[in-house]
């Protein structure tokens, strides 16, 4: 679903509450649906559901250009071979959205495997916060839930869906099975800077467009890029810690713990936040290029021309970037 437009707090319009009470309805009747079956039964009944009846629709446009666009060398086939594989991976997301629960390193049955974890551990020894940075490949879901299988605390920044009661189901399932706290994207600087100041973890979605973001190089093309985890590791001296997710087989994951970025240390710091960006953005771009068909390529990853920056973007980047002041801030996950 889209970014919410609705704040915390505010009141519904009778008309706003029935749209969303009525979304909520077929969002959960499709959940309901899905728990019906195993999680792996799950997952392939999503595959073939996407494949099928949403593959061939107009809510394939943007992905089909961005494949074309990225990968000018390879014929119609085989980019018509990602998109599919595409719609395969996220319509197994969508199965395994009934099943969050399931998708954990530890317990009885594991579905996810985690490799890398000396990585976190000399990471620790400067006693600081990291940020683990990551993007949208195989289930994104499972990164804070890895976090926590490793004993990690802290907080997922994420973006509220539109609809009130479909996040706050959302929000139940990623407290329940990830990191303690969501903190809402655009709002949440502050607690960013307690926490990390504090020596938790941050986990965090960068692969999609950023309208407050910098121009940064992503497959062939300058793309607005958040700018916050640089800013964040230079103000603060926390580590980067840059995270890959791969589906191995129906509903299994690896998650691999990489080596930190090291920023950018030139003394010019406009200049160390946007080769800091590029750094994340070249690890993003190679985790794409390995598995191209786990990427979501649905999302306007791109600008158009005479885009605007938006003015809580702004607001974001002048949050991260400069000493955060006055009380907490409200928290509410990517």
């Amino acid at each position: 679903m889209s970014n919410s437009d609705f704040q915390p707090g505010s009141k519904l319009t009778a008309s706003r509450r029935l749209r969303y009470t009525l979304e909520a309805a077929g969002f959960f009747l499709v959940i309901g649906f899905f728990r019906l079956f195993s999680i792996d039964t799950a997952s392939a009944i999503g595959s073939w559901i996407a494949r099928k009846w949403l593959m061939p629709t107009g809510l394939s446009k943007t992905a089909r250009r961005n494949i074309a666009e990225s990968f000018p060398q390879k014929t119609e086939a085989e980019r018509e071979g990602t998109l599919r594989g595409m719609w395969d991976n996220l319509g197994r997301v969508l199965g395994e959205y009934a099943h969050l629960g399931k998708l954990h390193a530890t317990g009885a049955n594991p579905r996810v495997e985690i490799v890398g974890l000396e990585n976190i551990a000399a990471a620790r020894q400067s006693g600081k916060g990291m940020l683990f940075i990551s993007g949208h490949f195989g289930n994104w879901e499972v990164l804070p839930f890895a976090a926590r299988d490793s004993r990690l605390t802290g907080a997922s920044v994420v973006r509220p869906t539109n609809n009130p009661f479909v996040n706050a189901w959302l929000e139940r399932q990623r407290i329940t099975n990830g990191l303690p706290e969501l903190i809402a994207k655009a709002q949440g600087a502050r607690r960013i800077f307690t926490l990390l100041r504090k020596g938790d973890i941050i986990c965090m979605l960068v692969d999609q467009r950023a309208s407050e973001g910098v121009d940064a190089p992503f497959l062939g093309r300058d793309a607005p890029t958040t700018p916050v985890p640089a800013a964040l590791a230079l103000k603060l001296g926390v580590a980067i810690i840059p995270v890959s997710n791969v589906r191995l087989n129906g509903a299994h994951f690896r998650v691999t713990v990489h080596a930190p970025i090291v920023p950018a240390n030139t003394g010019n710091h406009d200049r160390d936040m946007l080769e800091t960006t590029a750094a994340i953005n070249r690890f993003i771009e190679a985790r794409v290029l390995e598995h191209p068909s786990q990427w979501l390529w649905m999302h306007r990853r791109w600008a158009t021309p005479g885009s605007k920056l938006r003015k809580r973007g702004a607001q974001t980047l002048s949050g991260a970037t400069m000493e955060p002041s006055g009380s907490n801030p409200t928290s509410n996950r990517v």
